[in-house]
Parts: structure tokens; sequence; C-alpha cells
């Protein structure tokens, strides 16, 4: 289409085709000290991210794959200055520029676990008495998004091109953190920051308790409150420690480290619930470990996380470093979320794009001065998305109408439609686990008759175009499931 339109409408084109060759755009969202730039570790697999408050952390900072650690300070003038890592590996604290002039952070990483997802780490959000900037208001479009009044448009642009959030809270969920969602959903693609793609996480569960009690029994049933609280504006909220999460992912727990908490753990059961009964104990009292290496392990694990693993070595004293640390991420409750991300974000990321790269043409051909190019790109719209590939866009987009409430439908419906916008699996989507192919055909076959009577009997108007979107979803998967060959 590029070749057919003039020079400019040409130049974004390009720029379109180019982002959708890009892997898919995550931005960490929330506020300050919620732990967001420990989750961006985690899920980098490095501590790379300060997770102290610097100059870094009020501007927005752009993980990526490549074939070489690099840390790029790019200005709103469009120059880069490059950095050295830090001694410890992470980005330095001080930028070289005011953060006033700092466009973004570009980072790039030989990490595997970025060579599919781009990570955006974004400054902590204001509270609600906080004056957003002009410049962060006309690049997010919503005068009530509530970014840090020092974000610049270039800044809050960042933001907004990613394609999905992970927003992470602690404890209890406050206005603006709604008010923060909503903003994402209304400054981004059509298909981002809304409960499809957006995500919340309780990042400091091991908060809830004292001492190195076990968090998980209030953890668990509070994050399901919070789902309620927020099912308009996240899929799910998946409760964390981040602080354990990036320890294990990082590998920053040694044999050394292993070694002290040993002999912690061979310490009589009095004494051990005694030292780990706050943090001033476990710095003071008498110990087989010195004080500096007690501090280590706080730093690393916090007292969960020691408690956890002096309890693991008590029971156990042969375990490895190594196993220690996958139960310590186990414990952290990390493995969920990379789960929940790549049911939720992953195996999406073509769709997501698709609806990001639709939205910006059907923009474009609204803008587009001449009036030739305009007809151009409004018929290339309209030929994809008449393209069956594209059905998987449309199901996202009328699960999305859904699940924000702008098309009321039934619980029972509006969960089917999201199973079958959000999955891939047949044997999810229609509820039978030990099915078969030709069960689950007939199951879907079923399921797109009583979308279709559905559209015709029982919806209004809304009701009935969502309807039909829904019920030629499930006549596709039925297809599919026939076909000789799909694997099964």
């Amino acid at each position: 289409m590029a070749a057919r339109v003039g020079k400019e409408a040409a130049g974004q084109l390009i720029q379109i085709r180019d982002r959708l060759g890009e892997p898919l755009r995550v931005a960490i969202a929330g506020r300050l000290k919620a732990g967001k730039s420990t989750l961006v570790n985690a899920l980098i697999g490095r501590r790379v991210a300060p997770t102290a408050v610097g100059e870094c952390t009020r501007v927005v900072t752009r993980f990526r794959y490549g074939p070489a650690d690099r840390v790029d300070v790019v200005g709103r003038d469009g120059v880069r200055k490059s950095l050295p890592l830090d001694d410890d590996g992470m980005i330095p604290q001080r930028l070289g520029m005011p953060a006033s002039r700092v466009a973004y952070v570009d980072v790039t990483l030989t990490s595997e676990k970025l060579r599919d997802l781009t990570v955006v780490d974004t400054p902590g959000l204001a509270s609600t008495d906080t004056v957003v900037s002009a410049r962060a208001e006309q690049a997010v479009g919503v005068s009530t998004a509530p970014f840090d009044a020092d974000i610049d448009a270039d800044s809050a642009g960042e933001v907004a091109a990613a394609e999905a959030v992970v927003y992470v809270f602690t404890q209890a969920v406050r206005a603006d953190d709604v008010r923060a969602l909503e903003a994402f959903r209304d400054a981004s693609a059509r298909l981002a920051s809304s409960p499809i793609n957006a995500l919340g996480v309780f990042g400091k569960a091991d908060t809830l308790v004292g001492g190195a009690g076990d968090p998980w029994p209030v953890a668990a049933p509070l994050a399901e409150q919070q789902a309620a609280l927020l099912s308009r504006t996240v899929s799910d909220v998946v409760p964390v420690v981040g602080l354990l999460a990036e320890t294990g992912e990082s590998g920053r727990l040694t044999a050394a480290d292993r070694e002290a908490l040993q002999r912690l753990a061979e310490l009589p059961a009095a004494e051990l619930r005694l030292l780990t009964a706050s943090v001033d104990l476990f710095r003071t009292r008498r110990a087989p470990v010195g004080a500096e290496q007690r501090e280590r392990l706080l730093t690393l694990l916090d007292l969960y996380g020691i408690g956890f693993a002096l309890a693991q070595l008590a029971a156990e004293p042969g375990v490895s470093t190594g196993e220690l640390v996958r139960r310590l991420v186990a414990a952290s409750g990390f493995p969920r979320l990379q789960h929940t991300l790549q049911e939720t974000f992953r195996w999406r990321s073509d769709a997501i794009k698709a609806g990001w790269a639709l939205s910006r043409l059907e923009r474009l051909a609204g803008h587009t001065r001449d009036e030739d190019d305009r007809e151009r790109l409004r018929d290339g719209v309209e030929r994809l998305l008449r393209d069956p590939a594209y059905h998987r866009l449309r199901l996202l987009d009328a699960a999305q109408r859904v699940a924000t409430g702008s098309v009321p439908m039934p619980a029972e419906w509006e969960q089917e439609l999201t199973r079958l916008a959000t999955s891939q699996d047949p044997r999810w989507i229609l509820r039978l686990p030990e099915a078969g192919p030709d069960e689950l055909a007939a199951a879907a076959v079923s399921a797109a008759n009583r979308w279709r009577v559905y559209a015709v009997a029982g919806a209004g108007p809304a009701q009935s175009r969502v309807a039909q979107i829904a019920q030629r979803g499930f006549h596709i998967l039925s297809q599919q499931l026939r076909s000789p060959q799909v694997h099964r």
C-alpha cells in the first residue's frame, strides 16, 4: 500500500509496518514504590532496573532485546547519549542530563526473555491532587491521566505506545489507581489497557503479615477481592512477592548465601522464631552468621523469604542452591504471573498489534490531506477487516466492549465470549477438559447455534452485533477442529 500513496502517508505506513514486526510492548505501571522496577527485573531475568528512587526512576525506560548490553539516554531533541551499566550491572542512577530533557532511556540486553517481549518501566503515577503537565496531557489525550507531573509529552507517548499494561499496586486499591488504568485505556490502542489486555499485580504480598509468616492465606482472597473491584479495568489480579521473584529469576542467591542460611537453619526452633520475628531482631541478635551476611540476606529475601528458606533447609538439609532458588521462586507466586502473562498477552501479540495498526491506519485515513490517499487507505482498511484471518481481532474487540460494560451481556455469555476471544485451547473455551476432537467440534457447533439464536431472539442491537461475531468465531472453531491439518 505504501507504494500507492504519497510520500507523507507512505512514511507513516512504513512506521506502522515496522512496529508490527517488533515484539509485544508491555508497560509496567503503578505508583511510586509499588515495586514496579523489582517486577521488571524479575521479568527480564536480570537486576538492571534500579529500585531506589533516583533520576532514572523519573523517566520511562524501555528494555528490549539486543546483541549487546547498551544504555542510551534519548533526549527530547532526539540526541542519544550512551552510558555504561554501573559496577553492579544496573542502569546508572545519574543519566548525564536533567530528567526534564529526557524522552526515555533505551536499554538493550542480551536476555532471551526479551526476544518476544519489550518491557517499558514507567515512572510512578502521581496522586489525585497532582496537576498533570500540559505536555503530558496533550500526549495522552485525556486531562485526567494521573501521570507524574514531570513526565513530558515524549515520555507519555512512549507509555501510550504500549499494547498492554501490567499495573502494580500494594494492598489497597485506591481511586487514582482505577483512574490510572482508565487513562491507559483511553491513551492506548483500542485493544490495549482494557480488561482483555491489562493485568493487575499485587506486588508486595509478603507485607500482609509480620515477620516471616506465610502471607498466602491472606494474599489469595485479597487478590480475588481486588480482581472483582477492578473487573472493568483488568483481567485478573495476581499476588506476587516481588523481591523473591527478582532474586530468584536474576540468579542473585549464591552458594555462600545458601551456606549462611544452612547455619541459621541449624539453630533451635525457639531461637529461630525469635530471630525472624522482626527485621531489627534479625539484625541485632547473636547468630552464627555475621551482621554483614545477615544484611545481605535481608536485601535478597526479606523476612518471609528467609523464613521460607530456613524451613526448607531444616526439613531437607542437603537441598542444593539451585533447588532452593527454584522453591523460592515458586513461593513468590511469580510462576503464576508468568503463566498469566503467557496466556493473556504473548500468544495474542499479533492480534493486539493488529488492533493497534488498524487504529493507526483508520486515524491516518481520517487525517491524510490528499483525498486519493485517503480513499486508498480506507479501501485498504476495509479489505483487512473483511479478511477471515482478522476475525480474532473482531473477537477481542467484541470481548473488550462487553468486559468494559459498554455492551451489557449476561455473565455466562460474557464469560464464554471472553474464553473464545482470549484462548486457543478449545477444551478450555468449551469447558470440556477431557473431550476428543469430534466431541469438541460438536460442542463448538452447538455454541455457534446458541449465539445465533441469542442474536436474533434474545438481544438488543448492540448485543446482536456481538453475538454474530461470537457465532462466527465458534463456527470457525468447529471447522478448525474438523480439519485434518489441525494439530491435536
